[in-house]
């Protein structure tokens, strides 16, 4: 049976007490007490009539997911954004316990005639996410009907390695010059010249703080893995550092991510070239690094794996390529 009462702060409290569940919630107006009140009791009748996955929807569960788990993630933005377009593209008004492999295999059809394979896997694994809360912790299905579904091929590795023409390039077009920065576009083109002394990300970089910066390297408590890492700082990696200095008593280089992706990308499209991401300075820092690992006086392999920061050493297999000729005089 519901009950209103109204609260010392002049809302209004409804309580509802029905079938051995009990549930309460404050409103601003009492017809929305009573509304809501009315709606919880027809929901606890119907769940006790049925399963829970008869009763939350597909829809449900992409919003509460979107309200308690995605912000607990680094890539909440991203996956906000994504889980608010599924709404459009899923069957979110069905039952979960009617969701079916094959819904979730036409959709990913769609998908794929959109975006690219790499996107789709993105994507599948994000719902696929919250169909394992909608099982594991919510208990609203036994089952996930994504198990059931193939995920695309993922793309070949990406190999695209930034030229020191385009390097030259894109520093000129941001305006570089020796010396502190004193431009947006100047502090861009400082992150993308210690971004191929380090390898840090771009998320990394920007994070950077004072107080954490070493004489031999930066350490950075908070990473894309998870975990914390220290980066060591070579001789001139450490002199652009210093060129930062004063720039901000907190950060070493006052720029948002979104910031600099989009004036990277500005001055890249000016330069006229093509098909290179901010990522690629990573890719290109670990070509140059990992070429040079295990020889006299240069990283060990497993320093190598840890500068950068890979949880699983098969990623830094890919830049360490050492030939036959090299092999074959260790062994003689």
């Amino acid at each position: 049976m519901a009950s209103i009462e109204k609260t010392a702060s002049g809302e209004y409290r409804a309580r509802v007490k029905r079938k051995g569940v009990r549930d309460s919630k404050t409103f601003v107006l009492r017809r929305d007490a009573a509304a809501w009140a009315k709606h919880r009791e027809d929901e606890i009748d119907r769940q006790a009539d049925r399963t829970l996955g008869e009763v939350r929807t597909l829809g449900d569960a992409l919003k509460r997911y979107a309200a308690e788990v995605s912000p607990t993630h680094k890539g909440e933005r991203w996956e906000q954004i994504r889980l608010k377009a599924m709404e459009a593209q899923l069957p979110i008004t069905l039952p979960l316990a009617r969701v079916t492999h094959e819904h979730l295999a036409r959709w990913r059809d769609a998908r794929a005639a959109a975006v690219g394979p790499d996107s789709v896997r993105r994507e599948m694994a994000l719902l696929g996410s919250v169909l394992t809360h909608a099982r594991r912790d919510w208990r609203w299905i036994a089952d996930s009907p994504m198990s059931d579904v193939r995920r695309p091929k993922a793309s070949p590795h990406r190999s695209r390695v930034m030229t020191w023409r385009e390097l030259r390039a894109i520093l000129r077009t941001l305006r570089h010059r020796r010396g502190r920065p004193t431009t947006m576009k100047s502090i861009v083109a400082l992150a993308l010249l210690l971004a191929l002394r380090t390898g840090m990300r771009a998320g990394e970089l920007t994070g950077m703080r004072w107080a954490l910066v070493g004489s031999h390297g930066v350490r950075l408590p908070d990473t894309k893995n998870g975990s914390a890492r220290e980066v060591p700082l070579s001789r001139k990696a450490m002199q652009l550092v210093e060129r930062a200095r004063g720039l901000d008593d907190v950060l070493v280089l006052p720029v948002g991510t979104q910031t600099l992706d989009a004036l990277f990308r500005a001055a890249r499209d000016a330069a006229g070239i093509e098909g290179l991401r901010w990522h690629d300075s990573r890719h290109t820092a670990a070509t140059r690094i990992g070429a040079t690992v295990g020889q006299p006086g240069r990283l060990s392999f497993p320093e190598f794996v840890a500068m950068f920061g890979w949880r699983d050493p098969r990623n830094a297999m890919v830049y360490v390529n050492p030939s036959a000729a090299a092999l074959a005089g260790k062994l003689d």
